[in-house]
């Protein structure tokens, strides 16, 4: 712009000049004579006036003066106003200029433009573009100065390829010493354009990205041929869980056609149950491991599954544990069965290595020469275990020992087993076996024999303690073998059957003692028996008890047993005397029984034929006692009473032995029903009115309100809580209250009766359920002894208990517990009441 601004300037003043320069030379040919000649068409020699011609002159000077001045008026208005618009234009042409080298500036990057296929390039490059320390922006041209080998072709290739056919291009370029950039090269307006720029921020981690991406897809393709020939199924599932990536191991497991139509289809190897577990730990961003069953190609597999925790995409791989599981459990078994099998053993064994180390103990071993885990543990040597042994004196004194253990270690040069004994210090014997392995080294067995030698000592002391007891025993033993022959038999064996002992002593066979004992008990079917039994298979014996009463009036007991050798035993028990006892008691016991009989009938007897007479005399009492029969004077009205209180007495002393009777022979049935409880509690209140109205007793009853009912006889559960009331009542004193209390605990109902009596003493207190015990000094209570006695059985027929707690001068509880199992759910409430009756 600023070029093209004085090219115009320059055309407006040589215009002007011009213009100046042909008006001059216009006025001199004009007044030269030779011009003027030509110009008027004749002769120069012709004579102008000088006047004339001054005033010619004069007058066309002043005429081109004149179109000379508004020339240049209008020329210099003209000028002006292009000299004002080419400076708006050289500013703006300025201002762009600036812009552009500010954005050339703003960041690291170069131009470089060819405006021919031969012409020079035209450079600019930002100040902040550093190419390498070795290159001048100026030779900026000279790309394998600055670029990576590879890069550098390729960028000439393309800036060839642009400059020749306009072929525009953008390529990622690293520089030497690990910068990036960024050409990009276009045809722009007949020139060929290249722009460089210093790749940074987002655009470096962008070429980062894109270098790992091709990274990451390079190791991704391999990773995945390698997983495809694993035979291990290998998946990965998308952010929604859906199947992503399978391999051909996991195609093959779940029998699909490929890959593409495993994760189409949504096959999955694991169930639900696993599926959802794997899901949670996915959840809570940890790694899965667990051991599941699986279906694989059709077959129930245990499967080994490792997954990872990244929410984005979930891998999961699954090693096939079945046959890998399979021999390591047989071979684990195998091991574990041989270690079990070695560490039952009693015998101690222990294996050392060729090198003499220790490679294997058990438990009896450790034991047997009492050695730590921490020492055994070290794999010591044979030597050193020995010196160990030494040293804490559990080793055979030796006068040699050095030459001791030569002798002993002689078994891993030797082809044949080596036995020794050793005799310890402590009292022990061990058997030592040194066993030479093919593999080289030794296996030591050691067997404490002092529990066998000592157990052989003993069964033969008890041996002959035990036949020295058996000929002494009173009972006749007999011992036969499995061929049926004697094996054993005792002098009172001989003595209870009447053999001769040189002939057993021949040891004969069963069948010949049986035919010597049937002189004393001729009973086959007891000898085919015992027989059967002694010459029987030891699996097929049952023991058995049977008694022989022999032709002599002497009765045994025969018990047949079998032994644990095929043996049987047969031990003949002289009980004679034992049943004669039996019998004599057996007859007494009948006649007891007799008698009770006999005396249960007479009362029953004596009971009925006293009711009649009594209810006669009631009957005429309460006759005597009407105004229809006739007035009676007050002694003898009086006197009427005391025969109506007798006779009533006695009925009930009559009605409490008819019950016991009846109780002793079990005949007693008790009447089940619904019972009231606070109903019963009046009756039997009401059935001692009298008597607390006689002695001025007062009568308070006590009962909550969920007391309800309950199951028994309400006749008998009336009988006891009168009797008790009688009782209270006799031992208590006048002004004094007689309390009777109901509740319900549980399932159980219980009644109380309390006064405030003399009380029982302690030695009283044991006897008072007995029957006929009646202990009444001190107190108006009159009566046989049978109220106490009638209640405890009574209470037993129900299933309850009573209880008695007293002290003397404190008073008298007794305590009925009814057990309420079968009483209604719905309890009846009855209301509470006490006070004076």
């Amino acid at each position: 712009m600023m070029r093209r601004g004085r090219k115009h300037s320059g055309v407006v003043l040589s215009r002007g000049a011009r213009l100046a320069r042909g008006a001059v030379a216009f006025c001199g040919a004009i007044f030269s004579a030779p011009a003027l000649g030509q110009v008027l068409g004749v002769a120069t020699e012709i004579p102008i006036d000088s006047d004339v011609v001054g005033f010619a002159f004069s007058g066309g000077l002043a005429l081109f003066s004149a179109v000379v001045a508004l020339t240049y008026v209008g020329e210099r208005k003209q000028w002006r106003r292009r000299e004002a618009e080419l400076v708006a234009d050289l500013e703006e042409a300025r201002a762009k200029v600036d812009r552009a080298r500010i954005f050339l500036s703003s960041e690291p990057q170069a131009f470089i433009a060819w405006t021919g296929p031969d012409g020079e390039p035209d450079i600019s490059a930002s100040t902040l573009l550093v190419l390498e320390a070795a290159v001048a922006p100026r030779r900026i041209l000279a790309f394998g100065a600055w670029l990576a080998p590879a890069d550098a072709q390729a960028l000439e290739a393309a800036v060839d390829r642009l400059r020749k056919n306009g072929e525009a291009f953008r390529l990622p370029l690293a520089g030497l010493a690990g910068r990036h950039f960024d050409a990009e090269g276009r045809a722009i307006g007949g020139s060929a354009v290249l722009r460089i720029r210093e790749v940074s921020g987002d655009r470096l981690e962008l070429i980062g990205l894109r270098e790992r991406y091709v990274e990451t897809e390079g190791r991704l393709a391999g990773l995945h041929a390698l997983l495809d020939v694993s035979p291990t199924p290998v998946w990965a599932r998308d952010a929604k869980g859906k199947l992503a990536y399978v391999n051909n191991a996991y195609v093959s497991a779940v029998e699909a056609r490929d890959a593409a139509d495993a994760i189409a289809r949504g096959l999955e190897l694991l169930d639900q149950s696993a599926r959802a577990e794997a899901a949670q730990a996915l959840a809570k961003g940890v790694v899965w491991r667990a051991r599941v069953p699986a279906i694989v190609a059709g077959a129930r597999h245990m499967l080994d599954v490792t997954q990872t925790a990244s929410p984005e995409m979930a891998a999961a791989m699954a090693i096939d544990r079945n046959e890998v599981e399979t021999v390591r459990d047989d071979l684990e078994q195998q091991m574990q069965s041989h270690k079990r099998t070695l560490d039952q053993l009693p015998t101690a064994v222990a294996i050392f290595d060729r090198s003499r180390r220790l490679a294997y103990h058990n438990d009896a071993y450790a034991k047997l020469w009492q050695l730590g885990p921490a020492f055994l543990d070290q794999k010591p040597t044979d030597s050193e275990i020995l010196d160990r042994i030494r040293a804490d004196g559990r080793l055979p004194a030796e006068s040699d020992y050095k030459a001791w253990k030569e002798r002993l270690f002689e078994a891993y040069r030797s082809n044949d087993p080596m036995r020794h004994t050793w005799h310890l210090p402590d009292g022990r014997i061990v058997d030592v076996v040194a066993h030479p392995n093919p593999q080289g080294g030794v296996t030591y067995l050691y067997d404490d024999t002092t529990e066998a030698v000592d157990l052989a000592t003993r069964f033969n002391a008890l041996n002959r303690t035990q036949s020295e007891t058996l000929e002494t025993l009173h009972e006749g033993v007999a011992v036969f073998g499995a061929d049926g022959r004697l094996g054993f038999c005792n002098p009172a064996f001989v003595r209870m059957w009447r053999l001769h002992p040189d002939e057993l002593a021949q040891k004969p066979r069963f069948e010949s003692i049986v035919a010597q004992c049937k002189t004393l008990h001729d009973d086959e079917e007891t000898w085919a028996r015992l027989q059967g039994f002694v010459t029987s298979f030891n699996d097929m014996r049952e023991g058995f008890t049977r008694r022989i009463e022999r032709s002599d009036g002497v009765v045994l007991d025969c018990t047949a047993q079998s032994l644990l050798d095929g043996a049987a035993l047969l031990t003949f028990v002289d009980v004679t005397a034992d049943v004669n006892a039996e019998r004599a008691l057996s007859e007494r016991n009948k006649a007891l029984m007799a008698a009770e009989k006999l005396r249960n009938d007479f009362i029953h007897h004596v009971s009925y034929e006293l009711r009649s007479p009594l209810n006669n005399i009631n009957g005429f009492v309460h006759l005597l006692g009407e105004e229809s029969t006739g007035p009676l004077n007050p002694r003898q009205f009086e006197y009427l009473g005391y025969v109506s209180k007798s006779s009533a007495a006695l009925l009930a002393i009559i009605d409490d032995i008819l019950d016991l009777a009846t109780i002793d022979e079990d005949a007693m049935e008790l009447e089940f029903s619904d019972v009231d409880v606070m109903t019963t509690m009046r009756a039997a209140i009401e059935g001692v009115q009298d008597r607390l109205a006689e002695n001025s007793i007062d009568m308070q009853i006590v009962a909550l309100d969920n007391v309800g009912t309950f199951r028994g006889d309400a006749k008998r559960v009336r009988q006891i809580l009168f009797n008790l009331l009688s009782n209270a009542i006799g031992f208590s004193s006048p002004g004094q209250t007689v309390t009777l209390a109901a509740m319900r605990r549980d399932d159980e109902i219980v009644f109380k009766v309390t006064d405030r009596g003399r009380g029982i003493p302690p030695d009283v207190l044991e006897r008072v359920f007995e029957r006929f015990e009646s202990h009444t000094a001190g107190s108006r209570h009159r009566g046989v002894g049978l109220g106490l006695s009638i209640v405890r059985a009574f209470m037993e027929l129900h299933g309850g208990k009573v209880f008695i707690d007293s002290a003397p001068g404190e008073g008298t509880t007794v305590t009925c517990v009814f057990p309420a199992r079968a009483a209604q759910d719905d309890a009846r409430p009855a209301a509470s009441e006490g006070g004076a009756q």
